[in-house]
């Protein structure tokens, strides 16, 4: 065994362990829900732009990014723009590894205020971004996309957009498809089905436990054998707002 297999073991290892542990879970799930209602993902940037999101999710991105080398990112929700200053940066250092040259991620929002937008197109890598404004479920915004991912083969989608049950489920009936095996569909904020009563009156969610991107997520999954949830990395994040929400193609 090679001292990378040695420690990929331990790794292994170490994951099934923390799965396991229900202290260790109940202590994270306790930090998860103080850390939401304190708003902790606004703490951080990504190149200059606020990206919104845990770290643990951005290095998990990353994993995938690496692993799928997509020629097509779709992201849903872009606020500020730092998610997609983080894909497009991943995108141009797959490329300077091997990776596609022409790859770009397309973010769609149904309101890309003015502030954000010349953020957004003044960025240095706004050459693989492309901006769609309007709804992500809208007829005429998903045959745009679905006509921006002819002729690529590698597309790797996240949802993280309006997180009510109805609208996530359209957009997974309306994105996935273009998934290929071993690619990936993330939904973001499946974390809300698992919060407590007291963060609801803590925050201004509009989404709750069986009307959220969890529900969305099992209705979905019941009808595409084609996708699991990876729980090999919930696992491993534990600290994430995507529980059950890496949805990885599988045939």
């Amino acid at each position: 065994m090679t001292p990378e297999e040695e420690f990929r073991e331990e790794s292994e290892r170490g994951v099934s362990a923390q799965a396991s542990d229900v202290e260790f879970q109940r202590s994270t799930n306790e930090w998860m829900v103080t850390s939401l209602v304190r708003k902790y993902s606004y703490n951080f940037t990504w190149l200059g732009r606020p990206v919104i999101q845990y770290p643990q999710d951005l290095l998990a991105m990353q994993e995938i990014v690496h692993a799928v080398r997509p020629d097509l990112i779709i992201e849903t929700g872009i606020a500020h723009g730092g998610s997609l200053i983080f894909y497009a940066s991943l995108l141009e250092l797959n490329a300077q590894c091997g990776g596609p040259t022409e790859s770009v991620v397309v973010g769609i929002d149904i309101d890309i205020r003015p502030h954000n937008r010349i953020a957004i197109e003044s960025h240095p890598l706004f050459n693989r971004i492309q901006l769609v404004e309007g709804s992500s479920t809208s007829p005429d915004v998903v045959d745009l996309v679905r006509r921006e991912a002819q002729g690529r083969d590698r597309i790797l989608v996240c949802l993280d957009s309006d997180h009510s049950r109805d609208h996530v489920l359209a957009e997974l009936e309306a994105y996935a498809p273009l998934v290929g095996v071993g690619s990936y569909c993330v939904v973001f904020d499946t974390i809300v089905e698992f919060l407590p009563p007291e963060y609801f009156s803590a925050t201004d969610r509009r989404c709750a436990p069986g009307d959220s991107p969890m529900t969305a997520v099992e209705i979905f999954l019941g009808f595409h054998p084609e996708f699991a949830q990876d729980t090999a990395m919930t696992d491993k994040l534990m600290t994430t707002v995507a529980p059950g929400g890496y949805l990885r193609r599988v045939r």
